[in-house]
Order: structure tokens, then C-alpha cells, then sequence
């Protein structure tokens, strides 16, 4: 089993969710991740909706996109990827989870808004206001883990 970096697992990941797993032995997982990958990018009409935001077409990204399915692919992409970085990780690190716990959440609740959402007077759509709440999802995800892991350091000094 080849044993991959936190930043290598968590890039392949990124890639195609099942990837790290599938490099680092998980053959079973790996390929389950990457199925369920699949399944809901065709039922939810994804990568039409990535192909026709990216051209401009934000309405018609709307239209095309299933968002039964696409609501699923928000917590199956930050599971895989926490997995993917689990593996990697210092067996002491702790609290790991809460940044992709906390980005899986926004990114499904901007994929809930993107059609209402303008951003400078702007519909940005099923793909970049998504894209836009990992960031606060990330930030605060790893400040209530700094803030946890600081509560616990303090009580263990006194």
C-alpha cells in the first residue's frame, strides 16, 4: 500500500473523489467513491451545468441541472477528500474533520441559493456561488477547531 502526503492525498481528491484511495491501496472504497462520483454527476446534469457557466450561461446551467442529485455531491466530495487526508495524517491530529465538515455544509447551502444569489448584481449559478461558500465554510470550520483545540490546551495547562 503506498502511503501518500496529506497535500498529495487531498489533490487527487480534489481530482476525482476515490482517487487517493485508489492510490493508497483502498480498492474497495476508492472505487465505491469514485461510482457514486459518476452517478451523481450524470444524474444531476453536472458537468452540463459546469460547461455552460463557465461559457456564460448561467440560466441554462440552471435549467439543465438536477438538484435532487446535485445536493448529494457537496458531502460525498469533502467526505472522500477527509478520508483521503485521514489516511495521511499524524495519528495525534485532531479535530481534522471540521474544516470539510464545515465546507461540505456552505458549499450544499450555496448550491441551494445559486438561483437566487447575485453577487455584485450578478446570478452566478449551481457552480460558483458553490465555489464561493467553500470559503467561509473552510474559515470558519478552522476557527471553531483552532478555538476548540485552544480550550482544551488551556485546561490541560492548569
Amino acid at each position: 500500500m503506498k502511503t501518500l502526503g496529506k497535500l498529495e492525498a487531498v489533490l487527487w481528491s480534489i481530482a476525482l473523489p476515490g482517487f487517493s484511495q485508489l492510490l493508497s491501496g483502498q480498492i474497495i472504497k476508492g472505487t465505491l467513491f469514485v461510482l457514486l462520483e459518476f452517478v451523481i454527476n450524470m444524474y444531476s446534469n453536472f458537468n452540463s451545468a459546469i460547461m455552460f457557466s463557465f461559457l456564460g450561461e448561467i440560466d441554462h446551467a440552471i435549467q439543465v441541472t438536477n438538484f435532487q442529485w446535485l445536493m448529494f455531491y457537496p458531502c460525498l466530495y469533502f467526505f472522500a477528500m477527509w478520508d483521503a487526508y485521514r489516511t495521511s495524517m499524524p495519528e495525534k491530529e485532531e479535530l481534522s474533520f471540521l474544516p470539510f465538515v464545515f465546507s461540505a455544509y456552505f458549499v450544499t447551502v450555496g448550491l441551494m441559493y445559486s438561483t437566487r444569489i447575485k453577487v455584485f448584481g450578478i446570478l452566478i449559478g449551481p457552480v460558483f456561488l458553490p465555489m464561493l461558500s467553500l470559503i467561509p465554510g473552510l474559515m470558519i470550520g478552522f476557527i471553531i477547531r483552532w478555538i476548540i483545540l485552544s480550550i482544551k490546551k488551556y485546561r490541560l495547562q492548569k
